[in-house]
């Protein structure tokens, strides 16, 4: 069947984690594709307010599947909101203070940090370019917001014992340091299948390019599911078809690989 939507996550599969920047092929392919009349959504773990590094496709994107699938727009219309009980949040808040691990509380507006750390902003500014929080605020200062994800730096033996506190919540994690959690409702394979609905196109017409864990729904949910050469094992597992890296202009080859362009 013909593809008529391509999902995107962002770090590692649109954008290098090396050079920050999404390959010219890439750039070149779903150009292509858009002149064909696929439709392209982002499909990432960020929130709206920190995705900020893909300017050279921009203007080709259809809609957003952000946060985890906590928040779906297409233009300025909610497609989904998933958001994360209170309870949840004011949780995380005390066992961050009490086992002293940084916490990243995503809101309607903006992201904080409750108890920060130097990991924090190695990490985000550093690592991934994010420049835009601002580390002197607070929960305060988002509260009363919808809570749409909360970032913990805990390692996986750590992770096990937080989420048994948040049973309105479940992991997405795409990082070694982190994991990025939302409400139990929102994953990016729901957020897929929210935008096929409200878009009318089935299941089986998409595409969805992923390479860490929290995109292991998206690949499942789509019609088929790519890895690129650079994911982890569990993602490949379960993905259709492996590309290769982002830097090695992995999405392009897989595009011309199913036909979608030539």
């Amino acid at each position: 069947m013909k593809t008529k939507a391509l999902f995107f996550d962002i770090d590692g599969t649109l954008v290098s984690f090396e050079t920050h920047r999404i390959q010219q092929s890439t750039v070149e392919a779903l150009t292509a594709a858009k002149a064909r009349g696929v439709q392209i959504y982002i499909a990432t773990g960020r929130p709206l307010s920190i995705i900020h590094n893909i300017g050279q496709i921009e203007t080709l994107i259809d809609g957003y599947v952000t946060t985890n699938g906590a928040l779906c727009l297409k233009g300025q219309e909610v497609i989904a909101r998933h958001a994360i009980p209170w309870s949840n949040v004011e949780t995380m808040v005390e066992a961050a203070t009490a086992c002293d691990f940084p916490v990243i509380i995503v809101g309607e507006s903006r992201c904080v940090v409750h108890n920060f750390k130097d990991q924090v902003d190695r990490i985000f500014r550093v690592g991934l370019g994010v420049d835009n929080i601002d580390y002197s605020e607070s929960i305060d200062d988002i509260r009363g917001e919808d809570i749409l994800q909360m970032t913990p730096f805990v390692d996986e033996t750590e992770e096990q014992q937080l989420m048994s506190l948040l049973p309105s919540c479940i992991s997405g994690r795409w990082h070694p340091e982190f994991t990025d959690l939302t409400s139990k409702e929102a994953d990016k394979g729901r957020g897929l299948q929210a935008m096929a609905f409200h878009e009318g196109f089935h299941i089986s017409e998409t595409m969805a390019f992923g390479d860490g864990g929290n995109d292991i729904p998206l690949i499942r949910a789509a019609g088929i599911g790519i890895a690129m050469g650079n994911a982890g094992t569990g993602l490949k597992a379960v993905a259709d078809y492996v590309t290769t890296s982002v830097d090695d202009d992995g999405i392009a080859r897989a595009l011309r690989h199913f036909q979608v362009i030539d």
